[in-house]
């Protein structure tokens, strides 16, 4: 079965029971604590809670409960999502929150065995990053129309995000005390509360400098607000408002939508650094990835691209 969108999703979260009482509380109590103890990000937080809620819904539906689930009950709870089409990807997110919970219970003498402890992860497809061509991404930073003030905002925003590598939310979470032009970086949250400093590059700072200069003070009126990317109303953009933004100026630039990720120009910035001979240690740092084996997937990148350079232009190809 193919996978299923957010709208089949939530048509199918809908038709099970609402979500008891009790295991709300639960529930409530265990991100609570996880927030405490480990400084999960706030989209993880939030999609642990989308994931037990509806796996207690799941329980309620046939008379039972959230904490006293055993293995075999998780494994008919994974073979239903398989049946309803929910992909390998987010059922190892649900195993990731089960591990969490159950243990969180055993710790807490709420229960003495961990229902997951022989659950096995779904296998993943290994899927590389989308990386532009270093012709694409000029044409994408050269695509907003800078003589408005959203316009040099938007450049100044896709300049930055190509230039340090951020991730879409470290970008619309910035507050303006972040950037210090006269050292020419930044300061980055990252993903668990990690802080990284990151330069800022020559062109980057070019149109930062622009934007808070000539565009951020229109944006804000007589204002003092935190953020340092505005919208027109005065308040950050949001994730999905800056992809739409995105696809937006990839089209302007005349780039096939499929060829771009909200993530695009981050990939892009790994890749990029990676052809130029920058070295894996230092690009972890700058992405701020607590596994280099997570910055290693980038050197698979570069490599098809180089498979497919001499393909292409080898006599023998």
């Amino acid at each position: 079965m193919t996978a299923r969108t957010p709208a089949q999703r939530r048509s199918i979260a809908m038709a099970l029971p609402p979500l008891p009482d009790a295991d709300a509380a639960l529930i409530g109590r265990f991100l609570d604590a996880i927030w405490a103890e480990n400084g999960l990000a706030q989209p993880t937080l939030d999609s642990y809670r989308r994931d037990l809620e509806l796996l207690a819904r799941y329980r309620s539906d046939r008379k039972a409960g959230l904490a006293d689930a055993d293995r075999a009950a998780l494994f008919d709870y994974l073979a239903w999502r398989s049946q309803q089409g929910y992909s390998p990807r987010s059922n190892a997110r649900l195993l990731s929150a089960l591990r969490a919970f159950y243990a969180w219970l055993v710790r807490r003498g709420e229960r003495t065995d961990d229902p997951t402890a022989l659950l096995d992860p779904p296998k993943l497809p290994r899927s590389l990053p989308k990386a532009l061509a270093e012709s694409q991404i000029e044409a994408l930073l050269a695509a907003p129309d800078i003589a408005t003030s959203l316009g040099l905002r938007d450049r100044a925003m896709l300049e930055l995000m190509y230039a340090a590598g951020l991730r879409v939310s470290e970008l619309v979470n910035l507050p303006a005390t972040a950037v210090n032009l006269r050292q020419g970086a930044l300061r980055v949250m990252g993903k668990g509360s990690k802080e990284r400093l990151v330069p800022l590059g020559e062109e980057a700072q070019h149109w930062l400098e622009r934007y808070i200069a000539q565009s951020r003070p229109q944006l804000a009126g007589k204002r003092a607000l935190a953020p340092l990317f505005l919208s027109a109303n005065g308040e950050a953009p949001t994730r999905q408002q800056f992809w739409q933004l995105v696809k937006k100026y990839a089209a302007v630039a005349g780039i096939d939508p499929d060829r771009i990720s909200p993530h695009g120009l981050r990939h892009s910035f790994a890749t990029h650094l990676l052809n130029h001979g920058a070295d894996l240690r230092a690009l972890q740092m700058l992405l701020g990835h607590s596994s280099l084996s997570t910055t290693q997937i980038y050197t698979l990148v570069a490599r098809e691209q180089l498979k497919q350079l001499h393909a292409k232009h080898h006599p023998r190809g």
